[in-house]
């Protein structure tokens, strides 16, 4: 090593063969190996452009693969002492597509780190969060989904890039604007346009209410005693392929509910044939056929009675309608049970 003067102190330092040095060591103090018997070392000097850091590192990631967090760590060190992705990458014996992954954590939080860390988070989720670099933002989205049913990375990803959210939009219909703009959140509005209800501003806050509200019907459902219960915004095409949905046994309408079902259908009819002959309709009856829709579907969606047996062994996915209204599929049985 080289001292305060520049020049050579006949110190060495060992960045990598720590243990081995231990070892040998100890057969020294065990009288098994004489002091004066020659080992094996390379010898390295400073200007040969070889990093401690790197030969530490790599000897160590032989032995055991190391935590994301570390590699992390490990290439940032590495990448501020001027090695670059490849250099990086051919040194720990991994693809440079790790590497890249792995520095662009640096555009994480630090405390989101921390909880990803202490397994408070999957390195999916964590990655999610490289997409957008500001911290507090990034602190808002986790503080949003971070206790709730849903925080899938796609969802994570979502909410770091909107910048506001359509009034008419299923989340917004499903909670509410008065419970939007009571917890604080503001809505823009066009006074010279049709804006459908203007826009909302604060989608993370818009975004911790609905997972409020969801984890709420969630609770009631789970209390029917289900196997598990699966909670999202909306899920994706195809999500209940695989499953075995369960028959039960449909629950009569009580005699106010065949009541209003009737008149329903009586209103339908009537507006659909006055305008039989018309080749558009009015924008307010044709919002109203597709509200009487609406409500004459969720009549034939209405729960069913099952079996506790039944309801033991199967499960319930919960998420939003596409008119902002709760959608419950009961009944999907897992092939494992």
């Amino acid at each position: 090593m080289l001292g305060d003067n520049g020049s050579e102190n006949g110190t060495f330092e060992v960045p990598a063969g720590g243990r081995r040095f231990r070892a040998l060591e100890l057969l020294v103090k065990q009288k098994r190996l004489a002091k004066t018997v020659p080992v094996p070392c390379i010898v390295s000097h400073d200007e040969d452009g070889v990093l401690i850091d790197e030969l530490s590192l790599a000897e160590n990631i032989e032995r055991a693969p190391l935590h994301p967090l570390d590699q992390f760590r490990a290439f940032q060190a590495m990448r501020e002492k001027g090695m670059t992705e490849e250099a990086i990458a051919a040194a720990f014996l991994v693809d440079a597509k790790v590497v890249k992954q792995r520095l662009r954590l640096v555009t994480v939080a630090p405390e989101l780190l921390e909880v990803y860390a202490e397994d408070g988070m999957t390195l999916e989720q964590l990655m999610a969060f490289t997409i957008s670099s500001d911290h507090a933002r990034q602190a808002q989205v986790w503080k949003a989904v971070k206790n709730s049913w849903s925080k899938e990375p796609y969802q994570i990803r979502r909410m770091l890039t909107e910048t506001a959210v359509l009034a008419s939009d299923k989340r917004a219909r499903f909670l509410g604007l008065d419970a939007y703009e009571a917890a604080g959140g503001f809505v823009l509005r066009d006074l010279f346009q049709q804006d459908d209800g203007g826009w909302l501003q604060d989608p993370v806050l818009l975004e911790g209410l609905v997972g409020e509200k969801l984890e709420e019907e969630a609770e009631t459902v789970a209390a029917e005693g289900w196997r598990w219960i699966e909670v999202a915004v909306g899920f994706p095409y195809g999500h209940t392929m695989g499953l075995r949905e369960l028959l039960g046994t449909a629950v009569d309408l009580t005699d106010e509910e065949r009541v209003t079902r009737e008149a329903l259908r009586d209103e339908y009819d009537q507006l659909e044939a006055g305008y039989a002959e018309a080749d558009d309709l009015p924008e307010e009856d044709d919002a109203r056929l597709g509200e009487i829709e609406r409500h004459l579907g969720a009549f034939d969606r209405r729960p069913m009675a099952f079996e506790a047996e039944q309801v033991q062994r199967a499960g319930a996915f919960v998420s939003i309608d596409s008119d902002g209204t709760i959608l419950i599929e009961r009944s999907f049985v897992r092939p494992e049970d």
